[in-house]
């Protein structure tokens, strides 16, 4: 039987438990400081089995992820280095900075297990236990980036065992991982976050740009609703690669104020131009770190039940909602829900069936 052991069973360690319990001699075990916490990971079925005990949780392992946020990722791994670990152990993260994990795994001694990094390039815009999925990893990235040392042997048993979550699997030195998971996701999310706080300063004095703020720019800046600690400390660990990128973010910015100071059109449509062929060429069925918003909204007149019938729906034709929101319902107008999908396949499905169901639905 080979042992599985997850520390920090919330949205990532959760779908990685998910996707690999119940597989053919694999027994999962989640770990959390809170013994609520573990009996609510055995109760909703995603462990076999849970304790408080790390040592219990890591001696008998013959894999383990950590986790945790990258604040605690440090923490856990000296926690782990002074234990009877088994010989042949594989230990792996889930951290999105991999740089000074690899160095904090370089500098602690392991005894006779091995320490392989690890970022499954998958999220959501839910958290913990209870968003935990086991399609989160499907048809995503995952990276790995073992250290030169790293046996073949124990890189490929780990790429066996994270075949499971059925992710495409790739190897990334460390470093250059923090630098392109930097300008792909740990700078959007900064300027999304500085964004939203310039239209509030603005709203501070008239509050209209609050009001009008509805659709395209709550859409385009979603992102910036991220839990505060963690990019805290995802930011903070980044800083080297982060304050070179947001120095070439500022110069391109100072183009766009050359551009309109110069009414420079041309310039302007040929910026627009470079980055609509660009993003073209980016793959559209795969997900990447900043999760996709497969959304549309549907107005519903006001009457008893039928949200119910509208998922019933949905559930009876298969079509997996993820989340569903009430936007707004007033008795004089109608309501509008938002649903949001896993898939874009999902999506099309439910906007074909509901509007031939003569629901108004629009994106």
């Amino acid at each position: 039987m080979t042992t599985v052991t997850i520390f920090g069973v919330g949205l990532i360690g959760g779908s990685i438990a998910m996707c690999l319990k119940g597989r053919p001699g694999i027994r999962v075990i989640g770990h959390s400081n809170r013994p609520s916490q573990a009996e609510k990971y055995v109760q909703r079925g995603v462990v076999d089995e849970a304790t408080t005990s790390i040592q219990e949780a890591a001696e008998q392992a013959d894999y383990i992820f950590i986790c945790v946020p990258v604040g605690n990722i440090e923490e856990y791994m000296e926690k782990l280095s002074v234990l009877s670990l088994k010989p042949g152990c594989i230990i792996s993260d889930a951290g999105s900075t991999k740089a000074s994990v690899m160095a904090a795994a370089e500098r602690l001694d392991f005894g006779g297990a091995v320490f392989i990094g690890g970022h499954p390039m998958a999220g959501s815009e839910r958290s913990g236990v209870e968003a935990a999925s086991l399609y989160l990893y499907e048809n995503a990235y995952y990276v790995l980036t073992p250290a030169a040392h790293t046996p073949p042997e124990a890189m490929q048993r780990l790429v066996e065992l994270l075949s499971w979550t059925r992710a495409k699997i790739v190897q990334v030195d460390a470093r250059e991982h923090d630098e392109i998971v930097g300008a792909i996701s740990h700078l959007p999310h900064m300027i999304a976050v500085s964004l939203v706080n310039q239209v509030r300063g603005y709203s501070e004095s008239n509050s209209l740009y609050e009001s009008l703020a509805a659709g395209g720019f709550r859409d385009i800046t979603r992102i910036a609703s991220g839990d505060p600690t963690i990019w805290r400390d995802i930011l903070i660990n980044n800083k080297n690669v982060l304050l070179p990128l947001l120095h070439d973010w500022s110069k391109e910015t100072g183009k766009f104020i050359a551009m309109l100071e110069a009414e420079d059109g041309t310039a302007v449509a040929e910026a627009f131009s470079q980055a609509g062929q660009f993003r073209s060429r980016m793959p559209e069925r795969r997900k990447g770190m900043i999760h996709s918003a497969f959304d549309c909204y549907v107005d519903v007149p006001d009457h008893p039940g039928i949200i119910g019938k509208i998922t019933s729906e949905l559930g009876n034709s298969r079509i997996n909602l993820s989340n569903i929101q009430v936007i707004e319902s007033r008795e004089d107008v109608p309501g509008i829900l938002r649903l949001s999908f896993r898939t874009q396949e999902y999506l099309d499905q439910a906007i074909a069936l509901l509007s031939a169901s003569g629901y108004d639905v629009h994106l």
